[in-house]
């Protein structure tokens, strides 16, 4: 994967402008209300430290697809937005740990993937510049510190992490705030346990616990709430889904429960489709309940499908990040995305997603997933995405009724309104992880 320098502006499907346009000049016709509702939800559920949100529109239809809540791709952002960032960062700090004045950083095990280096190397630096001394701590079993020299010309210094009674250090430097960039899909590492410093976001918010079909059925209320509240169908901002529990692809246990609620959701698309005169097929993603990078994605136009997977499919749903078993999968409506962004030297547009980055409750920008050998109905995190910063000069935390339905400013606001839904309902999750996990289960 790769960054692209231009940042060209993206172009939607002519055929479904119209109904983009209507939805997004009822989001931009209620935006006080829609600020003072987010103003009440976040004094009762705090934002996460940072998150980034998948979105797809199909014109018809705009929703997020995923949530992540120890994001990467910092260096993929607008630098436009610098000032946004540190400024939320600082306020991020001040909610969760006031004395704060260094943080040490703990990040994924990915010592050797220079894109997800460069990431960091983008975090340390907007963390710099908010005015805090950063160390870097590996998870890995080091022996003495290691340093990267990344293509951008950046500098990393990674220490191995040492556990002192109830805190964690690096070389020395010890803070009151640990800034958790892993997402722990491989579970909860015993040096993290009970600690008395500060961890943002919480260990409890790792994918060793999270649920994706929690996080959108929380998502689902929210949204119901919120599109009550300015007379809106909530259809257009939210992705249908099911689930089926326990599920293992290579023993084809729980096969005939995924096909049959595969089925059922098609048909439930399919009627909205009717409802709405929308021409275009119906699919479904299944997806593995926990995990990220894109791994144990796939998408479905048939029941039939389902119990046709050969070997080599079921393998690739069998397993997720770090290699751990699949054993539950969220069932989701497939959203089409009718946007596209050119990135080749010829002018081609191909199909592209909008990733939304917030820190604490706050839009700091976001960056456009492109990819040339991926349709409209596929997933585009996999390998060969490319990545374009979003084009738009200037802040958009409030719309610009002067500057029309089609404006960049009030196409990024829609955007961050449907971003800071999935970001409040990853704020439930939070509140809902401070319960014993008994109590969850």
């Amino acid at each position: 994967m790769h960054s692209t320098p231009r940042a060209p502006h993206p172009e939607l499907d002519a055929h479904y402008c119209g109904p983009l346009l209507e939805i997004e000049s009822h989001i931009i016709g209620h935006h006080r209300q829609i600020e003072a509702w987010f103003r009440k939800q976040w004094l009762k559920s705090p934002a996460p430290f940072y998150t980034s949100v998948d979105l797809r529109n199909a014109g018809f239809k705009l929703a997020p697809v995923d949530t992540n809540l120890f994001p990467a791709g910092f260096n993929n952002l607008n630098h436009i937005f610098d000032p946004l960032m540190v400024q939320a960062i600082q306020a991020a700090v001040e909610h969760t740990c006031p004395e704060a004045r260094d943080i040490l950083i703990i990040p994924e095990r990915h010592t050797r993937n220079l894109f997800y280096l460069e990431s960091l190397a983008a975090l340390v630096s907007f963390v710099e510049l908010a005015g805090f001394g950063v160390r870097i701590g590996s998870l890995d079993p080091l022996d003495a510190p290691v340093e990267f020299t990344l293509p951008s010309g950046r500098r990393l210094m990674q220490y191995p992490i040492q556990r002192m009674g109830r805190r964690i250090e690096v070389d020395g430097f010890s803070p009151c705030t640990i800034l958790l960039n892993n997402d722990l899909s491989g579970g909860a590492p015993a040096i993290l346990d009970d600690l008395e410093q500060t961890v943002m976001p919480p260990v409890t918010l790792g994918w060793w616990r999270r649920s994706k079909f929690e996080h959108f059925s929380i998502y689902q209320t929210l949204t119901q709430e919120l599109c009550a509240l300015i007379g809106l169908d909530p259809w257009y901002l939210t992705p249908l889904m099911r689930d089926c529990g326990q599920i293992d692809f290579l023993k084809r246990s729980g096969e005939d429960c995924l096909a049959r609620q595969v089925g059922e959701l098609l048909a439930e698309i399919q009627a909205k489709y009717d409802a709405h005169g929308i021409t275009e097929r119906p699919f479904v993603v299944i997806k593995a309940d926990a995990g990220t990078y894109g791994m144990g994605v796939m998408t479905v136009q048939s029941a039939e499908e389902i119990t046709g997977l050969n070997r080599k499919q079921r393998t690739k749903m069998s397993t997720s990040k770090e290699g751990l078993d699949i054993k539950r999968v969220l069932i989701q409506e497939g959203i089409h995305s009718f946007e596209k962004v050119a990135i080749t030297p010829d002018g081609e547009r191909s199909v592209a997603e909008p990733v939304i980055y917030m820190v604490d409750h706050f839009v700091v920008g976001g960056f456009y997933r492109v990819h040339t050998e991926k349709d409209i109905n596929e997933n585009l995190n996999s390998p060969g995405a490319a990545f374009v910063p979003l084009p738009f000069n200037e802040s958009c935390s409030l719309p610009s009724p002067e500057g029309g339905l089609d404006s960049e400013r009030n196409r990024l606001y829609v955007y961050g309104v449907v971003a800071r839904l999935a970001l409040l309902a990853a704020a439930h999750e939070h509140l809902n992880s401070r319960q014993p996990l008994a109590a969850t289960a």
